[in-house]
């Protein structure tokens, strides 16, 4: 499963003009420091403008929301997934989250500026998810945007491979979609620092998850079911599942008592 950057990150790798500004704070798990980021109203109107058309499509195919038992579930973890937020940055309460899901086959999501969040249904379809493990890939999510990993910029890397397949299922299949993937380059420095945000996301997903009631431990049993449809580590931006399943591992006590503190 790759947990997606929305078009607006490809862009950034590609765009000028960087900004200093801090993010979260540390967490149980230590995740603290300044990022170079690039223009947060640029990053945002390119991101909305996606959004806005996928949701249309989406909506347009009746597959926008279209399952209220996997709706329901998903609002549910989501809510309590965000009620935590606070924990690491001041203004994310008040931004106005949005989770949807999009009725495809996919084992994909994708998160965006502002709190936008979108899911396939694929992920419950081929995953058999329990409400612990779907707190994993959401908070993993809620954790990018947290981080404001879809506007960080590299500029080392001149281009980013995230495979023709997961650009597709992002943006959907069409003639524009494609040679965007194939235009789209390795660069040893992009994929390394793609891989300590992926590591990131991992662990203040964790807690998040662990700080909302939800067995951290769970993010394990998640990338167990991933693991045969992870590519070897070095053919993929994102890390290989075992070296995920360490990160976690190493995190597990300090999170366990978070998780312990919000079932008395």
């Amino acid at each position: 499963m790759r947990f997606v950057m929305a078009l607006p990150a490809l862009l950034a790798l590609v765009l000028a003009g960087c900004q200093t500004v801090q993010t979260t704070r540390a967490g149980a798990v230590g995740v603290d420091r300044q990022q170079s980021m690039l223009s947060a109203q640029e990053v945002d109107q390119r991101y909305a403008q996606w959004y806005r058309q996928t949701l249309q499509q989406a909506q347009q195919q009746r597959v926008l929301n279209s399952r209220p038992e996997l709706v329901q579930r998903l609002n549910a973890v989501s809510k309590r997934l965000i009620a935590q937020v606070g924990h690491f940055r001041d203004d994310a309460p008040s931004w106005a989250w949005e989770i949807n899901l999009v009725d495809a086959p996919e084992v994909n999501a994708s998160y965006g500026s502002g709190g936008k969040i979108l899911l396939y249904s694929g992920l419950f379809d081929k995953l058999s998810l329990s409400d612990d493990e779907l707190a994993a890939v959401v908070g993993h999510l809620i954790a990018r945007e947290l981080r404001e990993h879809g506007r960080e910029a590299m500029p080392e890397a001149n281009g980013l491979s995230m495979g023709e397949s997961a650009v597709a299922a992002l943006l959907g299949l069409g003639q524009d979609t494609m040679a965007l993937a194939k235009t789209l380059a390795h660069h040893s420095r992009a994929i390394s620092n793609i891989r300590t945000n992926e590591k990131e996301a991992d662990l203040i997903g964790l807690e998040l998850a662990a700080r909302a009631g939800y067995d951290p431990r769970a993010a394990l049993t998640l990338w167990q079911k991933m693991g045969s449809q992870q590519r070897p580590e070095y053919m993929s931006t994102h890390p290989a599942f075992l070296t995920r399943m360490q990160g976690i591992e190493a995190a597990l006590p300090q999170v366990l008592p978070l998780y312990q503190a919000a079932q008395e």
